[in-house]
């Protein structure tokens, strides 16, 4: 038996990432920088910062135009890269 294929997604669309890291002053800025060189044009009211509930981390949460597969992957590893990333969602 074969295992059905995952949905493709339909390019361009927006598309939400969610990135991990360390708390720090910076962490939000730094996400926003490397997200805007892959995918120009994010607005303001596109950006969600949580922190966690002791403070030793924070989630930012934005939405993208994604235009394809090799954006999203390169986007990923550069954050991913950078050592102050946890986790890309």
């Amino acid at each position: 038996m074969s295992q059905p294929e995952p949905p493709r997604i339909e390019f361009p669309c927006d598309y939400v990432i969610k990135v991990i890291g360390d708390a720090a002053p910076d962490f939000t800025e730094f996400v926003v920088s490397v997200v805007e060189g892959h995918a120009p044009g994010i607005r303001e009211e596109h950006i969600t910062v949580t922190d966690s509930r002791n403070g030793r981390y924070t989630s930012v949460r934005l939405t993208i135009v994604a235009t394809g597969e090799p954006q999203l992957k390169a986007l990923f590893e550069e954050l991913k890269a950078s050592g102050r990333v946890h986790m890309v969602l």
